[in-house]
């Protein structure tokens, strides 16, 4: 790493990354793993996990896996049970699952669920990895834990780009990433003297690929209510997250940085 460079270094740090193969998920835990820490890839499935661990072992980086279920008080308690005594430096909480359908289609199951994915699992993560973080402070006075929110917990959905109130982004999903942004500064305020320091990124429009080549004109509708007129590409959530996750961002806390390419600005 050249000079200048170092305050984004992760070296002999490690990271966790909820829903780890996901979209957004491989990316984050490529540019972690890129700066040098340690990533423990989780996912609900220890095969999909296992394949992200190979593939980044094969690229010459550091990467365990991580397979439990956030939701699970019993699985999240296994899995601190397993990293006790070791520090964690740094906690993406990027995980989520849900469906789609406006305030009519949305069934009211579907707010619980996405909630408890969104919401209470950061919540049990941070509570049950508390030790891990406490040590990575004691071992660097530095621990970071950064929220994958959305611009839907700041604005509501065209609902107009939509083929049918049946597809569009449900109103469960922007309440539960909401309440993360709030959970966000209240935890911020409570553990920043501690020098753990809680921050959001709340990501644009990032269709999946599978989205892309399935619906090119949905795409192509996002697009357009971008100001630099185009949908973001999964490594451009990169440097925000090694920005938040390195000592360059020791003084921010209890932020949200969102990366949407202007569509809040509108």
């Amino acid at each position: 790493m050249k000079k200048g460079t170092e305050i984004f270094s992760l070296k002999g740090k490690t990271a966790l990354v909820t829903g780890a193969t996901g979209h957004l998920g491989v990316s984050i835990a490529f540019i972690l793993a890129e700066a040098g820490a340690k990533v423990l890839i989780n996912s609900r499935s220890a095969k999909r996990s296992d394949l992200l661990v190979d593939k980044l072992n094969a690229n010459g980086y550091t990467a365990e896996g991580a397979a439990f279920d956030i939701t699970s008080s019993q699985e999240v308690a296994a899995f601190a049970t397993r990293l006790q005594g070791q520090p964690l430096h740094i906690l993406v909480n990027n995980a989520y699952v849900g469906g789609a359908g406006s305030v009519e289609c949305a069934e009211s199951e579907a707010y619980a669920a996405s909630y408890d994915v969104t919401m209470i699992a950061a919540h049990r993560l941070l509570k049950s990895l508390l030790p891990n973080l406490r040590l990575a402070t004691r071992q660097c006075s530095d621990a970071s834990v950064i929220n994958l929110a959305s611009m839907y917990a700041l604005v509501s959905p065209d609902q107009r780009i939509y083929e049918s109130s049946n597809v569009v982004n449900p109103p469960f999903y922007g309440a539960a990433k909401a309440a993360l942004l709030q959970w966000t500064r209240y935890a911020a305020c409570e553990f920043g003297k501690e020098g753990i320091r809680i921050n959001a990124i709340s990501p644009g429009p990032f269709p999946s690929l599978a989205v892309q080549e399935a619906n090119p004109s949905f795409v192509e509708a996002l697009a357009a209510k971008v100001p630099m007129e185009r949908i973001g590409a999964t490594e451009e959530i990169q440097g925000p997250i090694l920005f938040l996750a390195s000592s360059a961002a020791s003084f921010v806390n209890g932020s949200n940085l969102v990366v949407d390419g202007g569509w809040t600005c509108w």
